[in-house]
């Protein structure tokens, strides 16, 4: 597997570019059969879901699994994705993947709301049953995790909430999953019961699949040559109109570098 950093415009680190080869079938993965679904690890079932008609939520059933660490999220972004790649209950499978901190989860709180109120909210309910309710919560906002939820009172919560009031809490790894429309935890069950008990914003790490090899160097091809022709044609007015013709570099540049961004970036559906 080839990591490569991914830096937003100013140059600060943006997430993580996973490029996965010769892993075919992932060992965490989605399987469908019409509106019913089943997340499995290593064969074993851990989630099974049956979207409800017409399309407004999904209802889930279940079983288990999870683990814990801590640091900045470069750091724990190479820390997990080889925690990711070595695992034998990993969702990678060949292909590109991202693991980012700039999940958009993080920017649905109301300023009226605790943290503690908001991802509260954003925990879908239920064990071993439930709902996700894509009508009420839409942009892929909930959080499910793949076993109960520990109580403020385990042993282990009570543990992180000291690592969350020092500030060195590990991040929560999340895995979006777009059959779902929302995020699973991989990794990070007590870490996120003990941010909620301290209301405070969890630390996120999420993972997902980005366009393929193939796709991104075509995609990156179009941007270019839709970039020189807007050059070429900035450059022509200039010629003929003069200076009071905006520089074409200033005016398409930044658009053309989120562009770009965006390519390496964009989340794609989850194989299943």
């Amino acid at each position: 597997m080839q990591r490569i950093d991914v830096t937003r415009d100013d140059g600060t680190w943006a997430g993580l570019s996973l490029d996965v080869r010769d892993r075919h079938q992932p060992d965490l993965c989605v399987h469908t059969a019409g509106p019913r679904l089943l997340v499995s690890q290593l064969s074993r079932p851990v989630l099974l879901a049956v979207v409800e008609e017409p399309l407004q939520g999904v209802h889930f059933r279940r079983a288990d699994t999870a683990r814990a660490l801590s640091g900045s999220p470069e750091r724990w972004a190479h820390r997990f994705a080889r925690y990711l790649s070595d695992s034998p209950g990993s969702p990678l499978h060949e292909g590109r993947w991202l693991l980012t901190c700039e999940s958009p989860i993080l920017h649905g709180r109301h300023p009226t709301t605790s943290h503690a109120e908001h991802w509260s909210s954003m925990l879908v309910e239920g064990d071993p049953d439930g709902y996700i309710d894509w009508y009420l919560h839409s942009h892929s906002w909930e959080v499910l995790p793949l076993r109960p939820m520990p109580g403020p009172g385990d042993s282990r919560v009570k543990a992180y909430r000291k690592q969350v009031r020092e500030g060195t809490l590990p991040p929560v790894l999340l895995w979006w999953v777009s059959g779902l429309d929302c995020h699973l935890i991989l990794d990070g069950h007590a870490r996120l019961a003990a941010a909620i008990a301290e209301s405070v914003e969890p630390p996120l790490l999420q993972v997902h699949r980005t366009a393929a090899r193939d796709d991104l160097a075509a995609g990156i091809e179009d941007a270019v040559g839709a970039y020189e022709s807007a050059l070429a044609r900035f450059a022509g007015l200039r010629a003929f109109h003069g200076p009071t013709v905006p520089d074409g570099a200033a005016t398409t540049g930044p658009q053309f570098a989120r562009l770009l961004h965006d390519l390496h970036t964009a989340r794609q559906p989850t194989w299943s």
